[in-house]
């Protein structure tokens, strides 16, 4: 099986997609994370990437479609993948097509956590983790039982994200609707997108997933 799964920055795609993983055995295939990897081991498409990145320029599409094609050829055809960050234009949705049509494989779910811009603004300036475990909190729906106390190990010191302002949350929300928009019409018409409210609680958004999977992630 192979699924996109949408959603800005915030919208819980990490968490989702962490969950199918372990639930399903699915590979989460983030090109960002496949660049810096392909890059590190010094594949043949990690040196290409490198070449252009030292030269201060942006990847090329092709580059891209070959480290996600290099990367499924590593897994083989039985893994299930889900696609994080890519396909962003639609250059690269017929890109995708091609590569998964070459390997025998085929797209079967575009999956989009839906958000409202103010609550996911809401969401994401009101959380803090704790400096020393990690746990979460958040200002308004999770604070410490005890004040400055963390429930799990005790510390008096937590910690915020630098670029979880309003003023970067509403920027990557207006960077994720520009370059969302011209790839759903291509998934639309041929009947493969749902929609998920990506507000709801973690547990409600994946038995959201998983009924839209149905017997295909068994």
């Amino acid at each position: 099986m192979n699924i996109i799964l949408l959603g800005p920055p915030g919208a819980g795609k990490g968490t989702q997609a962490s969950r199918l993983e372990s639930e399903h055995g699915m590979v989460q295939l983030s090109t960002g994370d496949m660049l810096r990897a392909a890059v590190k081991a010094g594949t043949p498409i990690g040196v290409q990437a490198k070449a252009v990145m030292d030269a201060g320029e942006l990847v090329s599409d092709e580059i891209v479609s070959g480290l996600i094609g290099e990367r499924l050829d590593e897994l083989g055809g039985e893994t299930s993948v889900i696609f994080d960050g890519y396909p962003r234009t639609a250059a690269q949705a017929d890109s995708l097509d091609q590569i998964l049509a070459d390997r025998g494989r085929k797209l079967d779910h575009v999956i989009e956590l839906v958000v409202e811009e103010e609550a996911l603004v809401d969401r994401i300036t009101g959380r803090f983790s704790c400096a020393k475990c990690g746990a979460g909190y958040h200002d308004r729906y999770k604070l410490p039982k005890v004040e400055n106390v963390c429930d799990v190990c005790g510390s008096s010191e937590f910690k915020r994200r630098p670029d979880d302002n309003e003023e970067t949350v509403r920027t990557r929300m207006a960077e994720y609707r520009a370059k969302t928009a011209p790839i759903l019409p291509i998934y639309e018409a041929r009947g493969i997108v749902s929609k998920v409210d990506g507000m709801a609680d973690i547990d409600h958004v994946n038995d959201a997933i998983e009924a839209i999977l149905g017997s295909d992630a068994s």
